[in-house]
């Protein structure tokens, strides 16, 4: 591999959604062949569920971008709780990150890995990646945190409460002459009715924290499902994505939209306040619209949408469909919808709306189950419409494994008096005169 081609790319949220698949391709691309990949797994190396967290990761990366990687596992989960470990183990880790072509690390706490890579001095091995350009390091949410030369402790701040202040980064970028202190989840609206832009900090106390930063340094934020890659071997930075990379400094901010890319000089020039205004946006074309929901799950620079927007467009189509008492495109909808879940299974972040999304889902599949049911209480060629798109929606739920769902389509019609009996050639379906008691009766499983 060419290490002078390396990159150190920085993520705002969603890396291992949908939204980012485009780009970890081209970036694991770049290295060609059988790439040494490493997960690290240390920002959420303190959770019960972090094997579960490492295995998403693992299957996104192997399914989505058709990359093998390894886990290094936070060396203090090894031992008995509270242990350090050993020499021996801190230098295979140090060295194993050192060599890898490909390095990752996401969500998480941002001051328990820095704790963690404090003591075991693999922030100085970060370091020495990006200084010699060697191989491709993608740090995310919480671990894009630790980039700068000041880190922002979230959950302590947001969670718990405490004063906010900033911790010693790693300062990766300051190898790069940028001495920022980097916020990943800038735009976020989580809060609704309260401010948490700025990874959940708000105005005012952003506002507070940048008056205790050096007047040359400046805040570097990232907006989610964006990315900032710095190429190491042409000195060029790239924003990538559907936001903004901000770069803020006394409450003025520098907006850089997606798919413009400055020269590294330039954004040292924005960092120290030698350069100002506003960066015009690249032309793109027109959207043609993101109203199919199959969108979703196609990852493109400046165009995926989120698993809320994939969802909100879903029930738009299917309000619209059922006002005009379309079967097949509701039964389409809710198809495309479970898709679009199951793409999302792999987010290694657990506030991404995944529950709230299959509640939407479940009532869509009531909702269809209700006009069938209209149907069943009418003539036999009304029911027979309604039942079609309803053993087709059955059947590609039961050959995507959503099996769950298939055993509610067919409740819903069993509680309409509708028997159906599943072939080597699919499902048919004939009518009860008398309906079993709809809420004690079921039908024998398929």
């Amino acid at each position: 591999m060419n290490t002078g081609r390396g990159v150190l790319a920085l993520m705002g949220s969603g890396e291992t959604s949908p939204t980012m698949v485009t780009l970890h391709r081209e970036l694991v691309a770049r290295l060609g062949g059988d790439a040494d990949a490493v997960i690290l797994e240390t920002p959420y190396g303190f959770q019960v569920n972090r094997d579960d967290i490492s295995t998403r990761a693992r299957e996104y990366f192997r399914r989505s971008v058709g990359l093998t990687t390894v886990v290094a596992p936070d060396a203090r989960t090894d031992g008995p709780a509270g242990e350090a470990p050993g020499d021996g183990d801190a230098d295979r880790v140090r060295d194993r990150v050192r060599r890898a072509d490909w390095v990752f690390s996401g969500p998480g706490s941002p001051s328990y890995a820095l704790d963690r890579w404090h003591t075991l001095r693999l922030g100085e091995i970060l370091r020495e990646r990006v200084g010699r350009g060697h191989g491709v390091t993608v740090m995310a949410s919480a671990a894009a945190c630790t980039v700068g030369f000041a880190a922002l402790p979230v959950y302590e701040v947001y969670k718990a409460g405490h004063h906010p202040t900033w911790l010693m980064g790693l300062d990766l970028l300051g190898v790069l002459g940028l001495p920022v202190a980097v916020i990943p989840h800038y735009d976020n609206t989580e809060g609704g009715t309260h401010d948490t832009r700025f990874c959940y900090l708000g105005e005012p106390r952003l506002a507070a924290l940048e008056h205790e930063l050096p007047d040359e340094s400046a805040v570097l934020g990232i907006d989610e499902h964006t990315a900032v890659i710095v190429d190491l071997g042409t000195s060029s930075v790239r924003v990538w994505g559907r936001g903004v990379m901000t770069v803020r400094r006394r409450g003025a901010g520098v907006l850089v939209p997606g798919g413009t890319t400055l020269s590294l000089d330039q954004l040292r020039g924005l960092v120290g306040g030698r350069e100002s205004g506003v960066i015009s946006p690249p032309r793109r074309p027109a959207d043609d619209g993101i109203g199919a929901v199959h969108r979703a799950v196609t990852a493109a620079e400046g165009g995926a949408v989120t698993l809320q927007e994939a969802v909100a467009a879903a029930e738009s189509r299917f309000d619209t469909a059922q006002e005009a008492r379309d079967a097949a495109t509701m039964a389409e909808v809710v198809v495309e919808l479970e898709s679009v879940i199951a793409a999302w299974s792999a987010d290694m972040e657990e506030d991404q709306g995944g529950e709230w999304a299959r509640t939407v889902l479940h009532g869509m599949i009531r909702r269809l189950a209700g006009a069938a049911g209209r149907g069943l209480s009418e003539p036999e060629h009304t029911l027979g419409r309604i039942l079609g798109p309803l053993l087709g929606l059955r059947r590609r739920l039961r050959a995507d494994g959503a099996y769950d769902l298939a055993d509610e389509v067919r409740e819903a019609v069993a509680a309409g008096g509708v028997r159906l009996r599943d072939t080597l050639e699919g499902s048919e379906w004939s009518w009860e005169e008398e309906p079993r008691d709809r809420e004690t009766n079921s039908l024998p499983e398929a």
